[in-house]
């Protein structure tokens, strides 16, 4: 093979990616010269009275195709927090794990478990270490959020793709739906919610989302894939079942249906 010669604006420059894509040796998994990557999308997280609230839908899409429908993007971290991803879904899910991982060693070791701030920290060092892959688009985007022992009340965290890492006060949301999500959440958000309202409000966030963007899955009665909702108090981690859940959506339908 002959050393490719560009024209002048059309230099890839030092992008090695890029020069790939240039000379068509660019992998081509989805038919249109782009690495098909499974996209987590619409995770949201809200404080109320006794602690926090943090759900997110069950789609994963790999550009316009749907290539999971029951993703779980809310999961515990330890007894007192939970992470919610977004972004590329393989990195999101390795770093969870290494970060639930890191979080049990710590409690061993030392034998009390880090506080909220430091896993805070702790997670940001470790989004900070995906910027290469970031770069290359694999992006995870997650929110942070559980119950501060040490001041006994509910916290979120949001991150960028370099690692920096920002406390929200009352409600945070993530991915492709966050714009709607997020809309709804912050017109509804009061402060003082007790559980239910709070989980209610964080479901209509996501239906809202999964009715304006297509990566959001919305409720799917048919196969009884509803979206991951949990709540951490001082009491610590507790999911939603979807019998619970079931009811919150009938409400959400009945209200749309009238409207």
């Amino acid at each position: 093979m002959s050393m490719p010669l560009f024209p002048i604006g059309s230099d890839p420059g030092s992008s090695f990616p890029e020069l790939l894509k240039r000379v068509g040796l660019a992998p081509s998994l989805d038919g249109v010269g782009e690495l098909a990557v499974p996209h987590a999308t619409t995770c949201v997280a809200l404080r109320f009275a006794d602690g926090v609230v943090m759900a997110g839908d069950r789609r994963a899409t790999s550009g316009n195709l749907i290539s999971h429908r029951g993703m779980e993007k809310v999961v515990q971290a330890d007894q007192h927090s939970g992470v919610a991803i977004a972004g590329a879904a393989g990195p999101a899910m390795e770093m969870i794990k290494l970060f639930q991982l890191q979080l049990e060693h710590y409690e061993k070791v030392e034998g009390s478990a880090l506080s909220l701030e430091g896993k805070a920290n702790q997670l940001s060092m470790m989004v900070r270490s995906n910027l290469p892959a970031a770069m290359q688009g694999m992006v995870v985007v997650p929110i942070f959020a559980g119950f501060d022992l040490l001041r006994s009340n509910g916290r979120l965290f949001t991150y960028d793709v370099t690692g920096g890492r920002y406390e929200e006060h009352d409600y945070v949301a993530t991915g492709s739906g966050m714009l709607h999500a997020g809309t709804v959440i912050k017109i509804g958000w009061r402060d003082g919610l007790d559980r239910d309202a709070a989980v209610a409000l964080a479901c209509r966030g996501l239906w809202e989302a999964a009715d304006a963007d297509s990566a959001t899955g919305g409720v799917d009665a048919l196969r009884g894939i509803y979206p991951v909702v949990a709540t951490i108090t001082s009491d610590g981690w507790s999911r939603l079942d979807d019998a619970e859940l079931s009811n919150v959506f009938e409400s959400i339908i009945s209200e749309v249906r009238t409207r």
